[in-house]
C-alpha cells in the first residue's frame, strides 16, 4: 500500500500536508505510511480514499481479471 499511497497523491499534484488537510489524517501519519511504517486503520483508508477521489480497491491495489 506504501508505494500506491504515494502514486495517487503524487498522480493528484498534492503534498502530504495538503491530502492531510483534504483527508483529516496528519501528515507525519501519512509520511508514516508511504514509508511502509505501520498500517493504517479502515476508517483511515477511506479517508484517504475519498480526498483521493478513488476506490479502495484503487488504494489497495485490487484489480478485477
Amino acid at each position: 500500500m506504501k508505494t500506491r499511497l504515494k502514486e495517487w497523491r503524487e498522480r493528484r499534484g498534492l503534498s502530504l500536508r495538503k491530502l492531510g488537510e483534504l483527508s483529516g489524517v496528519h501528515f507525519v501519519s501519512l509520511a508514516r505510511y508511504e514509508a511502509g511504517q505501520g498500517d493504517p486503520q479502515l476508517s483511515t483508508l477511506l479517508k484517504l480514499c475519498k480526498a483521493l477521489h478513488i476506490t479502495l480497491n484503487q488504494l489497495v491495489g485490487i484489480t478485477r481479471p
